[in-house]
């Protein structure tokens, strides 16, 4: 069955800010004016198409990643809506791992928010073509020009307005566009569905032209043919002007800005063209490139990455092999689970059999879906740029890749952070038992930066995750998507160690029995490493003292051995450790040995190494009215807090800070009753530091 629009028609993006910027209304908006919906929904009334989920209509907040497929100018766009609140950080960075473009959203009044700093970041490291929208220009403090400025400072970039707004605020009554020279006005009516172009009004018309002359001069600037029209004074054509700022936008050297209210239905038909005229089709990013790997059966569980073959690029045609990244995992209330996909390369039918390179295991395609939202639509294939949801992928999991069983490929996986907060849960009653562990194997595989383990001293299940809300939400769930009843204890920071000084070891385990010997001999020296610098290892032996063969498994259980530390058990960071040195035996090596000694070495290096109590920082940016600033900073104080920065922003204060995330625990409660209610934060993992000795001394048993 051939595809349904060529691929130059296809764009894969998503909608990407700080919380409570209107992502979701936009992307209602979105629906509507293609036709996906027929009825508008808002947040407030828990009516939106993309917060599906309970938990996200009762709060009012996106929690998960939704994805749809809606038509405009004959173009299919794959849009993906994602979080903004910081503990849901993961939905949005596996969604860019796989998009080619982003609209990236900005409170007309909030401006630059650190959450929009956090998603612009990802977006930067994936080197994402972005254009940006100026959202709720119809609220009383609305300041276009100041968001423009705050992402020149904060981003370092060139927003260049494709259009500037008929006045802020309550006087806010539509947009110009820069580019044809006219003014647009929507109708109430029929909720903005009809919009006329009119003459720019007096007033703005000199603000228009400056903004025309500046839009023209940073396109011209960096085209010498436009540049030498520019000089002569020769008009530069409508679609010369838009081919120059796709050339632009695509590159990265310009950010195209348009503005409006999504609530008002205001703006979002000219930000559909936006997206169509200045955003990549999959032909026009970069061809993805991976690895042809060698199989790892027989061998450590471990990858090692000098046993790769080659680089190899794939682009984004159907007739090449399959390639596909599988980038979430999702419950479903009709089957098993859900693999969301972005298909690379090459033509995936239903069906087929396809190999999974992370578990070297072969995988038959069921179903192929179409998502839109919580509800799908079946297909008979997915072609090169197409991002789908697959049924039947029993052992993916979220960063693995899909190829064919002829042509394996490996791609990039997806990198999250590490959990900060944990409680320990266990079941209401014994019988719920398996329930339980059934129920937390699904919400693992879901999410990466939810984890689960057994607390050694106590025996009790412990689960982590990114932020009180990330675990409240899970739990939720647990009880009402999955029907398990568990009993869940208060929040627990999730500490890390480390060590502040060099040390060496040696460990030997040798056993003798009457049947067979097994020895090992290894002698290791550890050092500390700059912060979130994980683990190092190196090995300065030879032959003589280890074996080459067994040095693999050596640094495998000496990784594995990073996650008890000496103090108190919690997981080693920033630490390199040096083989050293080590014995063999004629007839006695054994890998099991070599790797008991190693663990017994490293182990003694630690405690002699000075170990230290890491916890985590967290960047804290709290909104609070004027009369309450003092009162919020003292607290602030109080709880070890370093702050950064404040700002005024119009009757309000911005207090930017840094704060361990053990002095945040029922925070919202207490700015709540400091500020009269008027005050908000929001919360953001910043790196682990030393804990200060009396939280040592007081968590050592």
């Amino acid at each position: 069955m051939p595809r349904e629009y060529p691929i130059e028609k296809v764009r894969n993006i998503g909608i990407a800010a700080h919380i409570d910027a209107g992502k979701t209304t936009t992307t209602e908006r979105i629906l509507f004016y293609t036709g996906k919906k027929h009825k508008l929904g808002t947040v407030d009334d828990g009516t939106t198409e993309m917060d599906w989920m309970v938990q996200e209509r009762e709060r009012g907040v996106t929690i998960t990643a939704a994805a749809t497929t809606c038509f405009w100018q004959d173009h299919a766009i794959h849009l993906i809506d994602t979080p903004g609140h910081v503990d849901f950080t993961v939905e949005v960075e596996r969604s860019l791992r796989v998009l080619d473009g982003v609209i990236a959203l900005f409170c007309a009044v909030g401006g630059v928010e650190p959450q929009s700093e956090t998603v612009w970041n990802q977006a930067e490291r994936y080197q994402i073509p972005r254009i940006a929208f100026v959202n709720k220009m119809d609220r009383v403090g609305a300041n276009f020009t100041r968001v423009l400025e705050m992402m020149r400072e904060r981003f370092g970039t060139n927003p260049v307005p494709l259009q500037i707004p008929l006045g802020e605020g309550r006087d806010f009554a539509g947009v110009v566009d820069l580019i044809e020279m006219k003014a647009i006005q929507w109708d109430e009516a029929d909720q903005g569905k009809t919009f006329q172009e009119i003459e720019i009004p007096s007033e703005f018309q000199d603000a228009a032209t400056l903004a025309r002359e500046s839009l023209v001069e940073n396109v011209a600037s960096e085209n010498d043919e436009l540049l030498e029209k520019y000089l002569e004074g020769t008009e530069i054509t409508s679609s010369e002007l838009i081919a120059g700022i796709r050339s632009l936008t695509l590159n990265g050297t310009i950010i195209p800005i348009l503005c409006g209210s999504s609530l008002k239905n205001q703006g979002v038909q000219p930000l559909l063209d936006a997206v169509v005229s200045f955003l990549p089709s999959p032909v026009e990013v970069p061809p993805i490139e991976g690895e042809i790997p060698k199989p790892t059966k027989g061998k450590s569980s471990r990858r090692d990455t000098s046993q790769t073959l080659e680089k190899v690029v794939r682009h984004a045609d159907d007739s090449e092999p399959f390639s596909a990244l599988a980038f979430k995992v999702a419950s479903h209330e009709n089957v098993d689970k859900l693999v969301y996909c972005r298909v690379y390369s090459g033509t995936l039918k239903r069906g087929a059999v396809v190999y999974n390179v992370a578990t070297e295991k072969r995988e038959r395609v069921n179903r192929i879906l179409q998502m839109h939202a919580n509800k799908e639509a079946s297909c008979d294939a997915a072609y090169a740029g197409d991002i789908v949801a697959l049924v039947g992928m029993r052992t993916t999991k979220t960063g693995h890749t899909l190829s064919d069983i002829n042509n394996p490929l490996l791609l990039e996986s997806i990198e999250f952070p590490p959990p900060v907060i944990s409680v320990a849960i266990e079941p209401e009653r014994a019988s719920d038992t398996d329930a339980l562990e059934e129920t937390l194997e699904k919400l693992m595989d879901e999410d990466p930066t939810f984890t689960v383990g057994i607390d050694q001293e106590t025996g009790q299940r412990i689960i982590s995750g990114m932020g009180e809300l990330h675990l409240e939400i899970l739990t939720d769930r647990m009880i009402r998507e999955f029907g398990v009843n568990a009993r869940v204890s208060k929040l627990q920071v999730a500490y890390r160690e480390t060590i502040s000084a060099t040390a060496k070891a040696r460990g030997t385990h040798a056993h003798k029995t009457e049947e067979e010997g097994i020895y090992g001999d290894v002698e290791l020296s550890v050092a500390p490493l700059e912060r979130e610098e994980g683990f190092q290892f190196e090995d300065r032996t030879d032959e003589t003292q280890i074996p080459r063969q067994f040095i693999s498994a050596i640094e495998s259980a000496l990784e594995g051995a990073m996650g008890s530390g000496a103090l108190m058990g919690y997981a080693l960071q920033d630490i390199k450790v040096t083989l050293t040195g080590g014995s063999t035996h004629p007839t006695d090596v054994s890998e099991v040995a070599y790797e008991a000694a190693a663990v017994l070495a490293f182990e003694k290096a630690v405690r002699q190494a000075n170990p230290l109590l890491l916890e985590p920082i967290m960047h804290i940016h709290i909104t609070v009215p004027d009369e309450h600033v003092g009162k919020v900073i003292g607290d602030l104080n109080s709880r070890r807090a370093q702050i950064n920065e404040t700002t005024i922003q119009d009757t309000s204060n911005i207090i930017n800070a840094i704060i361990p995330l053990a002095e945040t625990f029922q925070y919202t409660t207490n700015l709540r009753s400091m500020t009269q209610g008027r005050g908000a934060f929001t919360l953001e993992f910043s790196h682990y530091d030393v804990a200060p000795s009396s939280i040592t001394a007081s968590r050592t048993p």
